[in-house]
C-alpha cells in the first residue's frame, strides 16, 4: 500500500504559503508507517518546532489500474474520507531552500491521519463540503469544486506514473487555513457536517 499526496491544489492555500499555481498536479509520497491510529494520540516529534495541519480529502483505491482515462476514474474507488497531512513546516521551510526533497517534513511516522470512510455512492464528490476544527473553531473550511485538479484527474494523472493498487491512498490536497498545532489541542474533521475525525495533540 502507497500514500500518494497533491500539494498545492487549492489556489488559496498556494497563494497562503507564497507558491505558484500549479500547471500540473504536485506530488509526494508517504510510507504505510505514516498512517495515524486514531485511537491513539498524536505527539509532536522532538526535531522540528512547528507542526501544522493540512485537512484533505482522501480516497482509498479498490481497483488495479494503470493509464486510467479520466472518465473512467471514478469506477476506481468506492470510498473515501477526511484525512490530514501533518507537515513539520519548519524543516520543510529548510529543505525547500535548499532544493531538496520534503519527505523529512511530510513522510514521518504518524503523519497521515485518517477519518472514518464514507460510502461515495452517498455523496457528490465534485461538490463536497469539509471543515476542520480546532479545539472547537473552525480553522478550514473547503470544498472539492474548488480544486484545481479534480478527484479523475489526480487518479489518471498518477496513474500515468505509478501503477494504483487495492488500498492505495490518496491524498488530494488541502485549502487554505493551515496552521500549528500544539500540546493539548484537538482536531475534529467533518464531511458535509458529519464528523468522521477525532486527534488530541500530545
Amino acid at each position: 500500500m502507497k500514500i500518494i499526496c497533491i500539494g498545492r491544489n487549492y489556489v488559496a492555500h498556494a497563494e497562503e504559503l507564497g507558491n505558484e499555481t500549479p500547471q500540473e498536479p504536485v506530488i509526494f509520497m508517504k510510507p504505510d508507517s505514516a498512517i495515524f491510529r486514531q485511537r491513539d494520540a498524536f505527539y509532536i516529534p522532538d526535531w522540528t518546532n512547528e507542526v501544522h495541519y493540512e485537512a484533505e480529502i482522501v480516497v482509498k483505491i479498490n481497483r488495479l489500474g494503470k493509464n486510467i482515462e479520466e472518465r473512467f476514474a471514478t469506477k476506481y474507488f468506492s470510498q473515501f474520507t477526511l484525512g490530514i497531512d501533518f507537515t513539520a513546516r519548519d524543516i520543510q521551510k529548510k529543505l525547500k531552500d535548499k532544493g531538496l526533497p520534503w519527505e523529512k517534513a511530510k513522510a514521518f511516522d504518524q503523519s497521515a491521519v485518517l477519518g472514518e470512510f464514507l460510502d461515495v455512492k452517498d455523496y457528490s464528490l465534485d461538490n463536497l463540503k469539509f471543515e476542520l476544527k480546532k479545539n472547537g473553531q473552525i480553522v478550514q473550511s473547503g470544498n472539492t469544486k474548488s480544486m484545481i485538479f479534480s478527484i479523475p484527474q489526480i487518479i489518471g494523472h498518477c496513474s500515468e506514473f505509478f501503477t494504483l493498487k487495492i488500498g492505495d491512498l490518496i491524498y488530494t490536497g488541502t485549502p487554505e487555513g493551515v496552521g500549528p498545532v500544539n500540546e493539548g489541542d484537538e482536531l475534529q474533521g467533518f464531511i458535509e457536517g458529519k464528523k468522521v475525525l477525532h486527534v488530541k495533540i500530545r
